[in-house]
């Protein structure tokens, strides 16, 4: 039986967060599976909007640790790792968004992918954007470290026969990848100085891809991915664009 910690970082937002937690109640602690067992994780890095109260009324079994408002993605994704490396003992890790939402047969497919996979194996998500039918937000990565240039397979295309296999991929988001827990004991943690909020994802998993892991987006694992809750955007304004330029919580800080 592989032992899976499902982390989930949040801060505030707590509408989604109840809608993530009572929809991974429904389609994991009410079912069996013969493969795994899933432990959830929620690292809630000091929001001020009741998560914190919510979640120990509603979800007692989940475990929920605290930061200070400091950890951002990658601290908290390194935070919430150590506990599960350190103290459950799993085996793997599956990174999670609270903004996501899965597939009915998700869990069904993590489950039979679990005994057949190898431990040298990252298992991504097919991801699609929520409120925009059928067209793909993510289906992997690619990085050319020649020129720098990093982007998404598939994004802001329609599905079709080109994401039906399973593909080699560079690199995978946090969202919906599954890690061998051996990944992060030969490669390390998750970079929270250079990529507190973003890119710590991309960095990790082209990081094992050095490394020798196979890193690889099955499509039968399905996510929805809501975008609303996501970073900032700089808009038109001068201010705005500076603050997008410097802001922990923008994909385009320096």
């Amino acid at each position: 039986m592989n032992k899976v910690a499902i982390l989930i970082p949040v801060f505030n937002h707590l509408e989604f967060t109840r809608k993530s937690l009572h929809r991974l109640d429904e389609l994991i602690n009410q079912r069996n599976f013969v493969n795994a067992e899933f432990f959830t994780i929620v690292i809630d890095d000091g929001s001020t909007d009741g998560t914190d109260e919510w979640l120990a009324d509603n979800f007692p079994e989940v475990i929920i640790l605290r930061g200070d408002g400091h950890l951002w993605w990658s601290g908290g994704i390194n935070m919430g790792a150590k506990h599960a490396v350190d103290q459950l003992k799993v085996d793997h890790i599956l990174l999670w968004n609270n903004d996501i939402i899965p597939a009915d047969d998700y869990f069904n497919e993590l489950d039979h992918l679990l005994g057949i996979l190898d431990d040298r194996t990252i298992a991504g998500s097919k991801i699609f954007y929520s409120d925009r039918d059928q067209i793909i937000w993510s289906f992997g990565g690619v990085f050319n470290p020649k020129n720098g240039e990093k982007y998404m397979i598939g994004y802001n295309l329609p599905d079709s026969e080109a994401f039906q296999d399973v593909k080699s991929v560079d690199w995978l988001p946090g969202m919906g990848t599954l890690i061998p827990v051996n990944v992060i004991r030969n490669i390390g943690y998750w970079d929270a100085e250079v990529f507190p909020q973003y890119h710590g994802d991309s960095d990790f998993t082209y990081r094992a891809k050095k490394a020798g892991y196979q890193v690889n987006v099955f499509p039968q694992l399905v996510l929805w991915n809501d975008k609303s809750s996501s970073g900032i955007v700089h808009g038109v304004s001068l201010k705005g664009l500076f603050r997008s330029m410097s802001s922990s919580r923008s994909i385009t800080n320096i």
